[in-house]
């Protein structure tokens, strides 16, 4: 039996085993922004666990970027060599491909870790002043940022620039810009953010042209074979904030900037935000861009059933799915779909004895166990020791 969630896609010059992605999760816990045995192991486990494309959480890419100084950040040798660490071990042992997504957190940047209550980190308390497009604060009980002038705006550019190139050298097979959730490029976008009377704002074409700028300039040092995408908001669920027309708007930009994917979530930009959530809340956002863009589209947003998943992509209403929370509940969600759709998926060699196709509890060479089929052949470096 075939599953789309299951086909190869092509992005590019490569190809991804199946449509399963890995969503960022922030960890709050790479030592001043250095990933460390934790991240191999959260990482880690994903590369095994039969998705398509795995994705570091938001990766900071400056000092003053930063949500917390506990979030993962791409500005240093020491963090490039970590990153590289994990790229090795997805090579050595797994068959998902790999991505870091570039991210400035703008007027959210200098936060308290959530298990410290969140909230602003003030300069006094360890903190660092904050930028943005205009200053205008995330909710009044946080420091009103400082506008971004020209000069900032190109050091900040360059900055995505200069952590891609790391991400490059690390090994990253994908880059993504982080686009959404209320951070500094989805601040530009949205009107309740950027009140800005420049060329960078007002007008939507204004609004857009910081983030396009960002990305074009990323997409002109990424190699031409590997593949490029964005994650968006595609509404602020709040009125006269961003949503999903202007999303398609946006993603036409992008698209013909050589973006290669398009990652469609929501929200994250207001404290007044009221969102509807179900299952697939997001899906339709997702939806409306496939609709009028041919590249690739990840639909994300309480996904959680395989038979939803593959609904989603049979109604053609996206070519990817993205999982986060489904896989920190079960980080072998790809077998499990695997099985339910009928699909052999290739296991790691250590865990093979664990393929349905074997006697529950027997050994590998127990009689009556059925030998794994060629499509759960490894492909050259899995199960590597």
């Amino acid at each position: 039996m075939s599953a789309l969630l299951f086909e190869p896609i092509a992005l590019r010059g490569l190809t991804l085993p199946n449509r399963i992605v890995v969503e960022p999760m922030t960890q709050f816990s790479a030592d001043d922004g250095t990933a460390g045995d934790w991240h191999l192991m959260h990482l880690g486990q994903f590369a095994v666990s039969g998705a398509g494309l795995v994705l570091t959480e938001s990766t900071y890419v400056a000092p003053d970027a930063r949500n917390t100084p506990m979030c993962l950040s791409l500005y240093s040798d020491a963090q490039e060599q970590a990153i590289a660490r994990i790229k090795r071990f997805f090579d050595a042992h797994g068959t998902a491909r790999f991505g870091v997504q570039l991210c400035h957190a703008g007027r959210k940047a200098s936060a308290r870790e959530p298990w410290l209550g969140g909230g602003p980190r003030l300069p006094a308390d360890g903190g660092c002043e904050t930028w943005a497009p205009s200053p205008i604060p995330v909710s009044p009980k946080w420091p009103s940022p400082r506008p971004l002038d020209d000069d900032e705006l190109r050091r900040v550019r360059d900055a995505f620039v200069a952590a891609a190139r790391r991400a490059l050298r690390a090994g990253a097979d994908v880059v993504e810009l982080h686009c959404a959730h209320g951070y500094l490029l989805h601040q530009f976008l949205s009107l309740l953010s950027n009140q800005r009377t420049d060329h960078y704002g007002g007008s939507l074409e204004n609004r857009m042209r910081y983030p396009l700028e960002v990305f074009d300039a990323v997409r002109s040092i990424w190699p031409a074979d590997k593949p490029m995408g964005v994650r968006v908001s595609a509404t602020d669920w709040v009125e006269g904030g961003w949503d999903v027309d202007q999303t398609v708007v946006f993603a036409r930009e992008l698209e013909a900037l050589g973006c290669d994917f398009i990652d469609v979530s929501s929200g994250g930009i207001s404290p007044a935000q009221k969102i509807v959530v179900g299952p697939g809340y997001q899906v339709p956002f997702a939806a409306t861009v496939k609709a009028a863009v041919n590249m690739k589209v990840i639909a994300v947003g309480l996904i959680t059933d395989p038979q939803q998943a593959e609904s989603i992509l049979s109604k053609g209403q996206a070519d990817m799915i993205g999982l986060a929370r489904a896989m920190l509940y079960d980080p072998r969600w790809p077998w499990h779909a695997a099985h339910t759709l009928g699909v052999n998926l290739e296991f790691p060699r250590q865990y093979e004895r664990a393929h349905p196709s074997r006697a529950a509890g027997a050994g590998i060479n127990a009689p009556g166990n059925v030998a794994p089929t060629a499509d759960m052949e490894r492909k050259p470096g899995v199960g590597k020791q």
